[in-house]
């Protein structure tokens, strides 16, 4: 219907209707539905079942009644849980520091001019690729007490006497668990940072080598502030995938040895799927929430920090 066949009140209703339509915010917001009610469906439920659950005392079999902060209480003072919680921590920290150190140098090295780049970075991905069951299965044979490849080989070698008893020492499975998590992070970190890499204009490197820099503070004043704002998102992602990881652990220590490797994550699954208690358990996934949390306004605060790809100045 045309302008002419409205009546006068009608026409600036028409004008406005016609503006949001064709109007790049509501195409956006269009196209952004469909998302968003995937989102709202499959993840804002469960979690809000998952904190509604914290405040009951529901079983698995057996509905349960509204306790309030009981759950929290029980946990305040379960030693177990905050041995998960310190594992957890452990685990995050030292995995995401070794994988951000080792994925950034090994992108400095794929973003040189070598032989074979692209096969090379093919290979570098495999770990990230394989499912990450089938990779701890492999490494679980690999730790095994008797048949290790690794005690195997140092014993052939003189360099030990009887095979390391990789997954039953409390220290050991702490470190085998984190050697694991790392070997797996690596090729996500890498990747990400060689595309930031290959971003950075060459003539910066050039103009400033005729000022006589060195590579170490071509790296520092010009490589890493440029790296910056994606490094703080790569790192977001790996704190989240590593203090979220629960198959890893399930595969190789199902928490143990006496909880040594339990993290939140697998012990909240304990609690709830084996243990039947799904109000302690949905109490434990949801006090992960503000560490979480804390790793994204990290991302956000380092986005903040510099206008990634847009040359801006600090904010």
């Amino acid at each position: 219907m045309t302008e002419a066949a409205l009546s006068p009140s009608d026409v600036p209703a028409a004008r406005t209707r016609a503006s949001i339509t064709q109007s790049k915010g509501f195409l956006g917001l269009m196209f952004m539905l469909p998302a968003a009610i995937f989102l709202l469906v499959f993840l804002t439920y469960p979690l809000g079942l998952g904190v509604w659950l914290g405040f009951t005392d529901t079983r698995i079999g057996r509905d349960g009644v509204f306790v309030g902060l009981e759950n929290y209480q029980s946990l305040w003072d379960d030693s177990i849980f905050w041995l998960s919680v310190f594992n957890t921590l452990l685990y995050t920290v030292v995995a995401s520091l070794l994988k951000f150190a080792l994925g950034l140098w090994l992108a400095l090295l794929l973003n040189e001019h070598l032989p074979f780049k692209a096969f090379i970075r093919a290979i570098v991905l495999l770990p990230w690729v394989v499912p990450t069951v089938l990779s701890a299965i492999a490494f679980w044979w690999i730790y095994d007490t008797q048949f290790s490849i690794i005690s195997w080989a140092l014993m052939n070698m003189g360099v030990i006497d009887s095979p390391i008893n990789f997954l039953g020492s409390p220290n050991n499975a702490r470190a085998t668990v984190i050697f694991t998590n790392v070997w797996r992070g690596i090729p996500f970190v890498a990747i990400t940072l060689l595309a930031g890499l290959q971003t950075i204009s060459p003539s910066l490197h050039e103009a400033a080598t005729l000022d006589g820099a060195t590579s170490w503070q071509r790296f520092r004043f010009i490589t890493l502030p440029m790296l910056s704002p994606l490094i703080a998102v790569v790192m977001t992602f790996s704190v989240l995938f590593t203090f979220t990881d629960f198959q890893l652990i399930y595969v190789l220590t199902r928490g143990g040895p006496l909880n040594a490797t339990h993290l939140m994550a697998t012990l909240s699954f304990q609690r709830a799927i084996p243990g039947g208690q799904l109000g302690e358990g949905a109490a434990i996934a949801v006090a992960m929430v503000p560490f979480l949390l804390s790793a994204i306004l990290f991302s956000y605060f380092g986005l903040q920090r510099r206008r990634w790809q847009q040359g801006g100045s600090d904010a």
